[in-house]
């Protein structure tokens, strides 16, 4: 048995996501609506998410877009923060949070909400649509430890979204160190862009190759391909393929997460 049940309470556990609207500071924030907007938005989406039977939710800054490789502003994350601790007492469901791109400001965001998971990028040196970045394992784990979160479970990207490995290495194989030397609490396995299914292939070879390492689907799953990549992974994140139309920008649609949740289940029984 994986962390996983002892942290979400199931096996095959589906996370789904709560993208944050613009917030203050990002480009498109919606100076008019303000933060009651990105909170109305939040708690909607939370509603619909936990009527579908969703197992747990990730809340992310999303639309904080263009998004950029360096840290975040403080006042994103306190952004999320307030957002954050006004819909816990909605919540029915274990919850994690992250900050695109920024994985110490992801932890103190979850030291400061309660949240038991988060994910991003550990490891390695990428070149992406947003510019270099490089994996800060050691300052995470550092902070993590400083703050005594250790609880704190990290869901390490093997290859992040949009990035490729700047020397070009197979991920498989260039995980090596890092997996036994850190020792990740899970490996996410993405597709290359928010809402793309993951390479069904890659993710058989790190299963092979990591037998005991708990794997997560970070994109792509949706009700018709469940079966076939829930067959395969511990868990996944999910995110676009719940909002009505399957439509990125889209509010989360409790009938599609119900449909999902429905395919899940069979996987389980």
């Amino acid at each position: 048995m994986s962390w996983v049940k002892d942290v979400i309470g199931t096996e095959k556990a589906v996370i789904g996501l709560c993208h944050l609207k613009a917030l203050p500071g990002d480009p498109f924030y919606d100076e008019e609506g303000g933060m009651e907007l990105v909170y109305e938005a939040a708690l909607a989406d939370v509603r619909a998410l936990q009527e579908g039977g969703i197992d747990a939710i990730q809340f992310t800054n999303e639309f904080s877009i263009p998004y950029s490789m360096k840290p975040v502003t403080p006042t994103i994350v306190a952004s999320m923060a307030t957002v954050i601790g006004r819909l816990k007492e909605h919540l029915t469901v274990p919850f994690g949070a992250n900050c695109i791109g920024d994985a110490l400001s992801s932890v103190s965001l979850c030291c400061a909400t309660g949240a038991k998971f988060t994910r991003g990028t550990f490891h390695g040196a990428w070149a992406s649509n947003y510019g270099l970045t490089e994996g800060e394992c050691s300052q995470v784990y550092q902070l993590r430890h400083n703050l005594r979160y250790d609880e704190l479970r990290l869901v390490h990207y093997v290859v992040p979204e949009s990035s490729l490995d700047i020397a070009g290495r197979d991920p498989v194989e260039s995980l090596k160190a890092h997996y036994f030397l850190n020792k990740p609490d899970a490996l996410g396995i993405c597709g290359l862009v928010a809402g793309q299914k993951v390479d069904v292939g890659l993710l058989s070879r790190f299963k092979e190759k990591y037998p005991d390492a708990v794997l997560f689907a970070v994109t792509g799953v949706n009700a018709e391909n469940a079966s076939e990549i829930m067959s395969i992974a511990d868990a996944a994140f999910v995110g676009t393929s719940l909002k009505k139309d399957g439509v990125f920008e889209n509010a989360v649609d409790a009938a599609r997460v119900g449909r999902l949740m429905e395919a899940v289940r069979k996987i389980r029984d």
